[in-house]
């Protein structure tokens, strides 16, 4: 299972979904804080590229958890007058900015080292660059471990994007301490710009991935295929159900939008019609806990029926 593909069948109440939510946001934006004071000391200490590819890092990371926590906050409020599906959303438009930022920092980076390629520098006391960097690589460890529970047993975009986001920060951790070995202990000042370009590459390439996400959910994305084969399961599973049609999904934050036409039995009374859509209705949401689930009732063969279509 990808970062953003969730499990939308998660035991996870709703309630305590949205509690591990704005536990995780508040978790995000307190790791940012702490990294960016203990790497600001380090590149003052050490003056090396990857330290400050590493900052600058931090700190788009501390404005994109904001950028998260808020988002979060918004999106997990109920449905309103003006907002009848929700606010869910406004985690993939929180995705995009998240995407926006890294995507910058990225650029940023990969200019940086190209510029110290063709003036490369000593790295000095890379000693403390190390220890500074091993200390933010356990502590993004443990913050990602969590951000990827609670986006598999929330469904939420904004908190899979973060740990994505924050994911690209081990791997960039791991270059630093590479590139402080090889500029400070072996005296290769080119190591260190370039690891800090490979690091760019791989920032991009985490912001493409976020963007993309988002992307989906705002244009409206079918669910998973195994979700739509789930959903058809438990719809056929029913005895009075013949047949089904036009299955439609979506996602908008942690909330899945799922509807589709059941087929029955065209001398079913209405009443009988409308009890079977309920049943399976109650076990659609069974699977998905949350989901809006939307069944219209058709009789058998009505689609196939050339008067239907005149």
């Amino acid at each position: 299972m990808s970062l953003f593909q969730t499990d939308l069948s998660s035991p996870v109440a709703p309630s305590r979904a949205a509690r591990l939510m704005r536990i995780a946001t508040y978790a995000s934006v307190g790791v940012a804080a702490i990294l960016i004071a203990v790497k600001t000391g380090a590149l003052y200490a050490t003056g090396a590229t990857v330290i400050l590819a590493t900052l600058i890092d931090s700190i788009l990371d501390g404005a994109a958890s904001l950028l998260n926590l808020v988002a979060v906050r918004h999106s997990l409020q109920p449905a309103d007058e003006h907002h009848r599906f929700g606010h869910g959303k406004a985690e993939a438009l929180a995705g995009l900015g998240q995407a926006a930022f890294i995507g910058g920092s990225a650029v940023f980076l990969g200019f940086e080292s190209v510029q110290r390629l063709f003036k490369p520098q000593m790295v000095e006391q890379s000693d403390i660059g190390i220890i500074v960097t091993i200390f933010a690589l356990v502590l993004t460890i443990a913050l990602v471990a969590f951000q990827r529970y609670v986006s598999r047993v929330s469904g939420s975009l904004a908190i899979g994007a973060d740990a994505l986001h924050y994911a690209s920060d081990i791997m960039l951790n791991l270059g630093v301490i590479a590139g402080l070995v090889l500029a400070g202990r072996f005296a290769l000042p080119l190591a260190d710009p370039l690891i800090a370009l490979g690091i760019s590459g791989w920032i991009g390439y985490s912001a493409m991935q976020i963007f993309r996400a988002s992307y989906d959910q705002i244009m409206d994305r079918e669910l998973p295929d195994e979700d739509r084969k789930k959903v058809r399961e438990i719809a056929l599973g029913h005895d009075e159900v013949m047949d089904i049609h036009d299955v439609r999904s979506r996602l908008a934050g942690t909330t899945p939008f799922i509807q589709l036409h059941l087929e029955m039995q065209p001398n079913m009374s209405l009443h009988d019609a409308h009890e079977i859509a309920d049943e399976v209705e109650a076990k659609v949401k069974e699977a998905f806990p949350g989901a809006e689930v939307i069944i219209h009732q058709d009789p058998a063969g009505l689609e196939k029926d050339p008067a239907f279509h005149d």
